[in-house]
């Protein structure tokens, strides 16, 4: 038997390093005042490959995703920072006033993932039927429960799908690579759709007034208060984003495990996973400072340094994503795709029938599926004061999805006459 061959670099010093050199090359290029580089990021936005050119590096097994810790360390520490900084420089009362289309398009996708799910496995019963007659542990239904955990709230969600239906190691496995690869695709995807979103905006004859008038109000802002920032700003802003980074964590040091041991419903919710207790302490936090002197660091580079930190994370979590997986479990991808189209399809009639720009359709879809690492950074690319409604969003996420997942799993278990013990 061939040995496996390790990746060629497995220091995350080294790792974080190459990210780096990718990002600012990206950056150099996109800055570039020549026809070649306008005419290729105006096709392939520089956020696009921030996220994409990290894959290659997993691909060409320059890297290990699953050695490195990189994206723990983006998503833990530089995250909770990024969330502070971005929130604290936001103007809040205008954000609550986008309206309800924001969270009617997060419910929206919410729904795609738990209809999706039993029409894909219809679907996959006629194109698969040897892999979908599979009963037991690895039944695949069983594993689509697990992704509809992590697609709707996140790791927590998913963890508690995994052992509520008992499902099997060898299908939980290949599912986990689904999900990573599919919701990867989709973010692509999403990425791409912000270059163009007058575009699609004008297709969907979307009304953007309300998100228009609350990115113009922030980009005003910052302006006002624009400076060249000294030494201290910069020493400052960083002492605010990972103070409260820090001290977001010993909250969610406290708070995770003193819910599962003491509130086991709350649990079930969701809300004894340490990673939902960082998010929101962290965005309470921001909130918190946006409404004190804090917010006017934004023209000090407040903003502008928390983007640096979501671009971090962009890379890490593109970094994750293994292309070759796609060929070892064929027919779960195809009805991961599947699952996924159903979900675009239905956020888009309902976009089509509300007149939600594409702003609403981006984030309320990443809130479902990404959560929180996921759809700040997305809210964020339209514009870096957005960023709050995609956290906001995704703690809404964490509370309703393992009722959801239940939900999309028992659809699947009645269609297969299955139980949930295996």
């Amino acid at each position: 038997m061939e040995a496996e061959v390790g990746p060629l670099f497995s220091n995350d010093a080294i790792v974080m390093g190459l990210l780096a050199v990718l990002l600012g090359a990206v950056f150099w290029t996109s800055s570039l005042d020549s026809k070649l580089a306008k005419g290729f990021y105006r096709i392939f936005p520089p956020l696009l490959l921030c996220y994409f050119l990290p894959s290659l590096l997993t691909l060409f097994n320059i890297v290990d995703p699953e050695q490195s810790r990189t994206y723990f360390i983006a998503s833990r520490f530089l995250l909770p920072a990024a969330l502070v900084l971005l929130t604290m420089s936001a103007d809040l009362p205008a954000t609550f006033r986008l309206g309800p289309k924001a969270l009617i398009m997060f419910f929206t996708g919410t729904a795609g993932v738990v209809l999706g799910g039993p029409v894909a496995l219809l679907i996959a019963g006629y194109l698969f039927p040897e892999a979908i007659g599979v009963t037991g542990p690895d039944a695949v239904w069983r594993g689509m429960a697990t992704v509809a955990g992590t697609w709707i709230g996140g790791g927590a969600n998913q963890a508690a799908m995994y052992e509520f239906f008992g499902v099997g190691g060898e299908v939980y496995s290949a599912w986990i690579a689904v999900d990573i690869i599919v919701a990867n695709i989709w973010m692509a995807f999403l990425l791409l759709g912000v270059a163009n979103a007058k575009r699609i905006d004008k297709a969907l004859n979307a009304d953007t007034r309300a998100v228009d008038a609350l990115r113009a109000k922030a980009e005003s802002f910052e302006q006002t208060n624009a400076r060249i920032p000294e030494l201290k700003d910069l020493m400052i802003i960083l002492g605010f984003g990972l103070g409260a980074m820090g001290l977001s964590h010993i909250v969610a040091d406290f708070m995770g495990p003193w819910i599962s041991a003491n509130a086991p419903d709350l649990a079930e919710l969701g809300l004894g996973s340490g990673f939902f207790w960082l998010m929101l302490s962290a965005t309470i936090i921001g909130v918190a400072l946006s409404f004190t002197k804090a917010r006017q660091l934004s023209g000090a580079g407040s903003m502008k340094v928390g983007s640096v930190f979501i671009y971090v994370l962009v890379a890490t979590i593109g970094m994750r994503m293994d292309i070759t997986a796609i060929f070892r479990n064929t027919e779960f991808f195809v009805i991961g795709l599947i699952w996924m189209a159903v979900h675009v399809a239905l956020l888009l009639l309902v976009a089509w029938l509300i007149k939600a720009p594409t702003f609403f359709i981006a984030v309320g879809s990443k809130a479902n599926i990404g959560g929180a690492a996921s759809a700040p950074v997305v809210a964020a690319a339209f514009h870096p004061s957005l960023a709050p409604v995609g956290v906001l969003l995704a703690v809404v996420g964490y509370i309703v999805g393992t009722w959801a997942a239940m939900m999309t799993g028992y659809m699947m278990m009645f269609m297969m006459g299955a139980s949930v013990t295996p």
